[in-house]
């Protein structure tokens, strides 16, 4: 990390009761394909990762750094300037693709508890993303997993927690995802990956065939929900037993997203600044601006609410991992919603790390004066 942006973590300050920190472009982003769907029922979601790269997030997260413009040159010299440095990438933004994850498949991958399926398909595969995602963190970059299902998040929050232990989650989804393999009413392990991570709930979570090598890594006070609005019964017990922290869409509706932010911050970072992990499922949003995913509800965030959420996390400047899971190509009616959901994942993933709509990403130390005119005042006249 350079020095400046070093110093900005020092110098920042709390305003009011939310963390603002002054915008630094992100410094390096490694990139993760997870194309895995066994934690659910419905095919396609393995799809996701290919349609968001496709849908240009590389090159949109590259593009993305601070030009700086100086009152010295002219506009046309300024814009060739900027052109050069789109055109050769130089920018503070470094995205390294590491590709997809290749997931064994796993034979005789037989139910556990004649309900949960694919037990040690989904152990496998996240014991594949934990390992890869704390080396990307390791070697110093902010890491975006995209999925997949959400019981990626099994193999992203443990890989990541091996290299920062004190890390808090922000779950951006319509659901809570806390169902235990006892609890569970489908037996999909994308709707249980939390009851796996948190310790309070250790004795009520049974071993898994193919989860030997995963440990409780979080307690309950290090995780937030926002956006909740299909909560099965168990989990609405769990949330409330163990006093976990959630905005459901009734919260955001009576309080505003602001203020949900602002509590969200307060209650994972009032004691303390540490590295947040945004585990966001694209279902959060409502099926009018997210249709192609497969457990869509109605009653989502409106795409101003999602953005705000990402723009408050990048401006924390604690971000450090991110997952984005639960796009799935192949459940759209038509190309036209599948281009809608895979951009609004870019959307989601690029604010995180700096895109704004307050216009461009340029920082001007002052403005330009005219030139020189080319005509005299008195050829002026003449021409008049």
């Amino acid at each position: 990390m350079s020095l400046r942006s070093s110093v900005a973590r020092l110098l920042k300050q709390r305003a009011g009761s939310t963390l603002r920190a002054q915008r630094r472009p992100a410094h390096s982003v490694a990139l993760i394909g997870a194309p895995f769907s066994r934690g659910q029922k419905k095919g396609g979601v393995d799809h996701g990762p290919g349609a968001i790269r496709e849908a240009g997030l590389a090159s949109k997260l590259s593009r993305m750094g601070t030009i700086k413009k100086s009152a010295k040159i002219g506009y046309l010299a300024y814009v060739q300037e900027v052109s050069v440095i789109l055109k050769h990438h130089l920018t503070s933004c470094q995205v390294y693709d590491l590709g997809d994850l290749s997931f064994t498949q796993v034979p005789n991958d037989e139910l556990y508890n004649n309900l949960v399926k694919y037990p040690r398909s989904v152990g496998l595969a996240n014991q594949v993303l934990a390992d890869t995602v704390n080396g990307a963190v390791a070697a110093g970059h902010s890491c975006v997993t995209i999925g997949g299902d959400h019981s990626l998040a099994l193999g992203s929050i443990s890989g990541h927690t091996r290299h920062y232990p004190h890390l808090c989650v922000i779950w951006v989804d319509a659901h809570a995802d806390i169902n235990t393999p006892l609890t569970s009413l489908s037996g999909n392990l994308h709707g249980q990956p939390v009851s796996f991570l948190l310790r309070e709930l250790q004795d009520k979570v049974p071993q898994l065939p193919g989860f030997s090598w995963l440990k409780p890594c979080l307690s309950q006070s290090d995780i937030v929900y926002i956006g909740l609005r299909d909560v099965d019964p168990a989990e609405h017990y769990i949330l409330k037993k163990y006093g976990i922290q959630y905005f459901s869409m009734r919260d955001i509706d009576r309080l505003g997203i602001q203020k949900v932010m602002e509590r969200t911050f307060d209650h994972l970072l009032g004691r303390g600044q540490r590295p947040i992990h945004l585990s966001f499922d694209i279902d959060a949003f409502d099926p009018t601006l997210a249709p192609s995913t497969g457990t869509p509800v109605l009653g989502g965030l409106t795409y101003r609410e999602g953005m705000y959420i990402s723009e408050e996390i990048h401006n924390t400047g604690l971000l450090s991992a991110l997952d984005l899971v639960e796009v799935n190509p192949l459940l759209g009616v038509s190309q036209e919603e599948v281009t809608a959901t895979t951009n609004l994942a870019v959307d989601v993933i690029a604010t995180c790390f700096g895109q704004t709509r307050e216009g461009a990403h340029i920082v001007f130390d002052d403005l330009p004066t005219p030139s020189s005119p080319d005509e005299s005042d008195s050829e002026e006249q003449v021409r008049i």
